[in-house]
Parts: structure tokens; sequence; C-alpha cells
């Protein structure tokens, strides 16, 4: 991890901001953080969470999330990424990506969800990363003033290591409001593209509404998200507006 905090310096500041326009929120966002660099990070965030996390090696289920998984990523907005898929051992009814386009679900969901509900909840981390939220927030987080302190041997380098971990726990924990509801009219246009009912949308929202209230749990995929009313709302809107 401390490694590639300055992997992220010399890659700034030898490439400099690169301003493209994102298919997937459909504006111009300026990045300092390239693919190369977002994967790179990706790669060591996932060696961290496979050290400490149980992932299932059933090829039965991992068969059903490659075979629905790559008919959801094919269809993203963002194709310069290899995506990679994930089943963390754990009953709770959690999903989550990282960066570079790796994405962890729980085996708990995924027994949980059918096929289309699955490809709804595939199609919002894949939404996170296709609208690159998480290298935002490192953006966010980093921040152009603190890396250039850094590469000038300021005084901030353990603040900027500090950032890291938080961006870290920010990504594997949830995001804002506004990045949940596009990663769920996301979720809606990949599953749909993908050949899947996008209602899977829906009905997964409620299982999980029950789960966290049957259960007390503060889920991951609801932590830190609009109500889920809010959400349902929206998904209806967006499948709605799919038929027109």
């Amino acid at each position: 991890m401390r490694r590639k905090v300055i992997f992220f310096i010399l890659a700034f500041l030898i490439g400099g901001c690169t301003t493209i326009y994102n298919p997937a929120t459909g504006r111009k966002e300026t990045f300092f953080i390239d693919s190369r660099t977002e994967v790179s990070l990706g790669q060591d965030m996932a060696k961290q969470i496979n050290s400490e996390m149980k992932l299932v090696t059933d090829p039965i289920m991992d068969q059903r999330l490659q075979r629905l998984a790559h008919r959801v990523a094919a269809v993203s907005d963002r194709q310069d990424v290899t995506y990679k898929f994930n089943i963390v051992d754990d009953k709770v009814f959690n999903a989550f990506a990282i960066p570079g386009g790796i994405v962890y679900i729980n085996s708990g969901l995924m027994q949980a969800a059918d096929d289309d509900e699955l490809a709804a909840v595939l199609g919002h981390e894949v939404g996170h990363i296709a609208a690159r939220h998480s290298v935002k927030r490192l953006q966010a987080v980093l921040g152009y003033q603190l890396i250039t302190s850094i590469a000038l041997g300021g005084e901030e380098k353990r603040q900027v290591l500090q950032a890291v971990d938080v961006v870290f726990n920010v990504v594997t924990l949830g995001y804002g409001r506004k990045d949940e509801l596009l990663a769920d009219k996301l979720g809606v246009k990949y599953a749909n593209a993908a050949g899947f009912n996008p209602s899977g949308m829906i009905t997964l929202l409620q299982k999980l509404k029950k789960e966290s209230k049957e259960t007390g749990l503060n889920l991951v995929f609801l932590n830190s998200h609009p109500p889920v009313e809010e959400r349902i709302k929206l998904v209806e809107q967006e499948i709605a507006s799919l038929n027109k």
C-alpha cells in the first residue's frame, strides 16, 4: 500500500492530469490517477482483502457468478479495465467494489438472490467502477497540494498514508448518496442491456431491507446509502424510462 503512494506521485508528475468524457456519468471529468495506477492500487488492495477474508472456491457458485458477471461487465460503459469477481465466504448480504475493476460479493447474498437480482447488484458495483467513484474519492482525499508536497519532501507523508487507509475503508463501506443513486441507475442499465430483468434491483433492495431489519445488521450495500424507498422509486423511474 505504501509503495503505491510513491507510484501515485510518480505517475502524477509524469503524466499530469487527464480530462476525459465519462459515458457512465455523462460528464467531462479530470483525473490525475490513470487507469494503470488505479489497477495497480486495486491489486494491492485485493491482496490485503484476500488475506483477511475467506474466499469461496466452490466451482458451482463461481461458475454462476462468472457467467452472470461477465455478461454485465461486457455492457459496462468502461472497458479499459479487466473486471474480476470474487465470492467472500460470509452469510451477510453484502457486496463491494475496489479500484481497478475488482468486485466482491458475499456468499449469503449470492444464495439469497436469483439471477436477475444478482445481475442487478453486480451492475451496481460495476457502475461504481465505470463512474470511477473510488478514484474520485482517492483524489479528494489525497489532493493536489498534498501530493505535490510529498513529491517535494514535505512533512505530510504520514497523512497521505493515513488518507489511503481511509479511502480503503470508504470503498469497502459504501459511498455517498449521489454516487449510490447513480450506481443504482447504472445497475438497472447494465442488467437490462445484459438481458436480465432490471426489476431484480427492486426485489433485491426489498430483500436487503428485510434482512437488515430482521438481523439488525448494518449492511454494507445499505450503509451510507439513501433510504431504500428512495432508491426503489428511482429504480422504478429508470425502468420505466427503458420502455419509452
